[in-house]
């Protein structure tokens, strides 16, 4: 389970084993027992979530965005090599 960052203690991942056909790029968010999906491509979208409030959401969403090419890069030089 690559970490690509930890930010005030949410953890953004994603599982070495994401399918087969490989998923489009996403990105798993947990804090505590609190877990969330977001996709990255075609555009930046909630999946599915658990637990997490309205508002907690909108907050990743926004992390997500601003560090969209950090992620991006991470699943590529993972699911690349």
């Amino acid at each position: 389970m690559p970490i690509v960052f930890v930010f005030r203690g949410i953890k953004f991942f994603f599982f070495s084993n994401e399918g087969s056909p490989r998923e489009p790029i996403h990105i798993h968010v947990r804090k505590g027992s609190k877990l969330a999906k977001f996709w990255i491509e075609p555009v930046i979208s909630l999946a599915e979530s658990w637990d997490f409030s309205s508002k907690e959401l909108n907050q990743i969403a926004r992390i997500v965005r601003a560090r969209k090419a950090e992620i991006v890069e991470a699943w590529n030089e993972h699911f690349e090599s």
